[in-house]
């Protein structure tokens, strides 16, 4: 209970453990099929950031009574596809009326007590791999004041619900020392709990972090949802940049993400193997930076 890990663990016996998690939120879409799918995916990414496999669901939704049932019926079936395209069984859940529409799931997964990742466990000298680009907070943002690009949306969509499955399975495969997904506490925040459950410091290459195509235009416009602004008042302390990164790419680095990728620490006599294995099944990963000695976080 005292590391800050992304999902609740239960032994079940010496081959099996319990992965127990929930999460929902407000759209960030308009699109409700992309708002289920989105919502599905950023739920059993909890799973994944554990090295767990998920395979049974419960809906936790709240919707208001205006809402017309095709809205209702294309969230539910967004999250549906999304969990048959995981091998999720989804067994019923539990719907509140409330004046803004709220979706998620509680998922259940299963792994084995050896093989888990935990934010605990980095060692300095390890890589640190991220599987998806940064910069679906201040896009979803700017589509909700009217000034984002379709494209630029539907890039984020497709990043957004694109499962952790496989670079979960890849960072077991290959012996990561730990995992966490980026979520809503950004990559500094959580690479700080990581740093921070493992005793260590982190130093991030700003150069080597992807970011969607339009995130970086976004961002110097300052299209920040509000958890961005709170990331880098509650964790900044944490952090130094370089002098030359100005203040919207800092705070590119503590945006609110949905569905964001994982953050693995990966021994670095392993990673030529993960990369490969990656570019076989077209699992993008990139390397941003290593574990080093220390107890903060600096971007160069």
């Amino acid at each position: 209970m005292d590391s800050p890990d992304d999902a609740a663990v239960w032994r079940l016996d010496e081959a099996r453990a319990l992965v127990v998690t929930t999460d929902f939120f407000t759209p960030v879409v308009d699109d409700p099929y992309d708002y289920g799918a989105i919502a599905a995916a950023n739920s059993l990414s909890d799973v994944y950031a554990m090295g767990g496999e998920p395979f049974l669901a419960l809906n936790v939704a709240a919707f208001p009574p205006k809402l017309p049932n095709w809205v209702l019926s294309d969230i539910l079936r967004g999250s549906a596809d999304k969990a048959i395209e995981a091998g999720v069984v989804i067994a019923g859940g539990h719907t509140i009326q409330d004046e803004e529409p709220k979706y998620g799931l509680m998922v259940l997964g299963f792994v084995h007590p050896d093989k888990m990742l935990s934010k605990r466990g980095a060692h300095p000298g390890d890589a640190l791999v991220l599987s998806k680009p940064l910069g679906f907070g201040t896009t979803t943002t700017a589509l909700k004041k009217g000034e984002a690009e379709e494209a630029h949306i539907r890039e984020a969509i497709d990043w957004m619900t694109r499962l952790n499955r496989d670079a979960s399975r890849l960072a077991v495969r290959h012996g990561a020392h730990a995992a966490t997904d980026v979520t809503g506490f950004s990559l500094l925040g959580h690479g700080w709990e990581m740093a921070e459950a493992s005793g260590v410091g982190l130093r991030l290459r700003f150069a080597d972090i992807p970011f969607l195509s339009g995130a970086r235009h976004y961002a110097e416009e300052w299209h920040f949802p509000g958890g961005s602004m709170d990331n880098r008042l509650y964790f900044g302390k944490h952090i130094t940049f370089a002098e030359e990164l100005e203040e919207h790419e800092q705070m590119l680095l503590f945006d609110a993400q949905t569905s964001g990728g994982l953050l693995l620490a990966v021994p670095p006599e392993n990673l030529p193997a993960l990369l490969e294995d990656a570019a076989r099944i077209e699992q993008p990963l990139w390397v941003i930076g290593e574990v080093v000695e220390g107890d903060s976080i600096e971007v160069i």
